[in-house]
């Protein structure tokens, strides 16, 4: 009879593992054990810094009080007691969220209407589809009621403050030298505007004249004082190039029909 491999108790109770551990302490240690790894917490880097954050707030308020209820003399700057100031910040209104919101079953938009209802609502001056107030109102002429026909045309000058001004016979008197001697000063708008003559006052003195425009008083006293005036070109309204060569050529026949006129008058003269 064959011989039966000897089998000790060990070897029954512990089967051979199919890979051998390189392991050889003891099993026991393996278990779970608190880690000596920590996170840095913040106030550890803040405090860490080559420039420590140290600001101090003086100010007795309510979080700057101890337990007697005494301000402290001063309360330091951290990221544990940052906040709004008591007051500053204030919960907004809920509506249509119920009555437990505290608004009541219809929020404040009463019961029924086109204000109760979601949506955008009616517009500003609305009044129901009657005329409303800012039709009803008589309109204003002018500039008063936005319109560009009370706009100034230009920068008006009388003749009595060119006469206080200080010119001496043969000056110009135009944009440029009143701008100089300080007679005026426009702004804004008014710097884009031309100049105007105006007859108000007297002039002793020859000067000559280059404005856009001049009063007939003004002209009247200006050519009995022995004044030249130039009146300056303003600028001309675009117009379509066919219509320009049209007033060209009506311009051209009137002043032919100017000359023949004049030369006819000389001539039974």
């Amino acid at each position: 009879m064959a011989s039966l491999p000897y089998l000790s108790s060990s070897s029954l109770a512990r089967p051979a593992l199919p890979h051998s551990s390189a392991f050889k302490g003891n099993p026991a240690v393996l278990g779970a054990r608190p880690t000596e790894f920590r996170f840095p917490s913040l106030k550890s880097k803040i405090q860490a810094r080559p420039w420590p954050l140290s600001v101090v707030i003086r100010a007795a308020s309510s979080a700057a009080t101890d337990v007697a209820g005494a301000p402290s003399p001063s309360v330091r700057f951290r990221l544990d007691n940052l906040g709004p100031q008591p007051g500053s910040k204030k919960k907004a209104k809920r509506k249509g969220r119920g009555i437990s919101a505290g608004q009541g079953a219809s929020c404040g938009f009463g019961m029924r209407g086109q204000k109760s209802r979601s949506g955008p609502g009616v517009r500003k001056g609305f009044e129901g589809g009657q005329m409303p107030l800012y039709r009803r109102i008589p309109k204003l002429r002018g500039i008063a009621g936005g319109m560009h026909a009370g706009l100034p045309k230009y920068v008006p000058v009388n003749l009595k403050d060119i006469e206080a001004a200080g010119f001496r016979d043969g000056d110009e008197v135009s944009l440029e030298t009143l701008k100089k001697k300080g007679l005026i000063n426009p702004s804004g708008r008014e710097r884009k505007l031309p100049l105007k003559i105006l007859g108000d006052g007297e002039l002793k003195v020859k000067l000559n004249f280059k404005a856009r425009a001049f009063s007939e008083a003004a002209k009247q006293k200006l050519e009995a004082a022995g004044c030249s005036i130039e009146v300056l070109p303003g600028r001309r309204k675009w117009v379509k190039p066919s219509v320009a060569k049209n007033l060209a050529r009506a311009e051209e026949y009137f002043a032919k029909k100017r000359a023949a006129a004049a030369a006819e008058e000389g001539a039974t003269s």
